[in-house]
């Protein structure tokens, strides 16, 4: 047996060298295929989290946006509330109606706290009067809003104390 040829394997019959050199290719250039696939398939991925990311931040941007809009429109609200007390005219009416309605339209609900158990989570207690049971709210001074599980603003209220 001549020493300088090499091994016949089974599977290389018939195949030269040269035969043998394309298919070591092929199969590397398989493995190099299958890599980028997958860093493509990643890459891809990633893309979507970040897409996916951004339009997350920028809901929760425009919802906080809204809602300080919203408080300053409170401020104004309270003042028209205030005026009506003292001024009974129906156009004055109309536009607090108004406010109401596109309060109402962005989902903005009033925090009812009135006879009901002091709870700070919802309302600030400015004053202490007498009642007959303690830590009950007896008194509005200011509403409390909120809008889905955000707190607008709390109410300021009269607790009752024995």
């Amino acid at each position: 047996m001549d020493k300088n040829k090499k091994p016949v394997n089974k599977d290389d019959k018939g195949k030269s060298d040269n035969d043998r050199s394309v298919i070591k290719q092929l199969n590397e250039l398989k493995l190099q295929l299958e890599d980028y696939k997958n860093k493509y398939l990643r890459a891809l991925a990633d893309y979507q989290n970040l897409e996916k990311r951004v339009n997350e931040e920028k809901q929760n941007l425009i919802e906080i946006g809204q809602n300080e809009l919203i408080i300053k429109f409170l401020a104004i609200i309270d003042n028209l509330e205030k005026a009506e007390i003292f001024v009974k005219d129906a156009g004055l009416r109309h536009i607090k109606d108004q406010f109401y309605r596109l309060l109402k339209s962005l989902a903005v609900e009033e925090i009812q706290v009135l006879n009901k158990p002091f709870d700070p989570s919802y309302a600030e207690a400015v004053d202490l009067v007498k009642g007959d049971q303690d830590n009950q709210v007896v008194e509005v001074v200011k509403k409390g809003y909120r809008r889905g599980k955000v707190i607008l603003r709390v109410a300021q209220v009269k607790v009752s104390k024995k």
